[in-house]
């Protein structure tokens, strides 16, 4: 189904009952941020889900695919420190271990002394791992893809310029 509007009759969706409460209770509110905030909250909540049950196929949670992605992204030969993952997925370091020891109990990645400084340690996706993370980052694009298609090429382009202004804008 397209969510867009018939003619003559606007589309609406729940934050814009919201706005209309908040319009008469306190009409001298400026609302603006609420609606794009508000949206942006219920996408980041509905499509989060979907990517959690998109992720769970593949016996990893989220935060699982965020370790395993960002290693796959890093390149050959697809190794970090602990401390460029926490970094990268702003983490503490107690975060990143749980997630490392399931990760590497499950086969996907191991842990190894790094080569150049015997006090560190090395985080490599193991051919499993890869395997796994190509699979699960398509499964997890056509989520989104699923998404969008509700806008056009040019609408979401728009979308996509509009929201980087607002993360740069606020530094996130």
């Amino acid at each position: 189904m397209n969510p867009r509007s018939e003619p003559g009759r606007p589309l609406r969706d729940p934050v814009d009952a919201i706005i209309d409460q908040w319009a008469a209770a306190r009409p001298d509110l400026d609302t603006t941020a609420m609606e794009v905030f508000g949206r942006v909250y219920r996408l980041s909540r509905t499509l989060g889900d979907r990517m959690e049950k998109a992720y769970a196929r593949f016996g990893i949670s989220r935060g699982e695919f965020d370790v395993l992605a960002t290693l796959r992204r890093s390149g050959e030969p697809f190794t970090l420190s602990p401390r460029q993952l926490s970094s990268a997925l702003m983490l503490t370091t107690g975060g990143m271990t749980g997630r490392l020891d399931k990760l590497e109990r499950a086969g996907l990645l191991r842990r190894s002394p790094d080569p150049h400084d015997r006090r560190a340690l090395q985080v490599t996706l193991t051919d499993e791992g890869l395997r796994l993370i190509d699979e699960a980052v398509t499964a997890g694009l056509a989520v989104q893809t699923e998404a969008l298609s509700h806008l056009d090429d040019e609408q979401a382009g728009q979308l996509a310029d509009l929201l980087r202004l607002l993360v740069v804008g606020t530094g996130s």
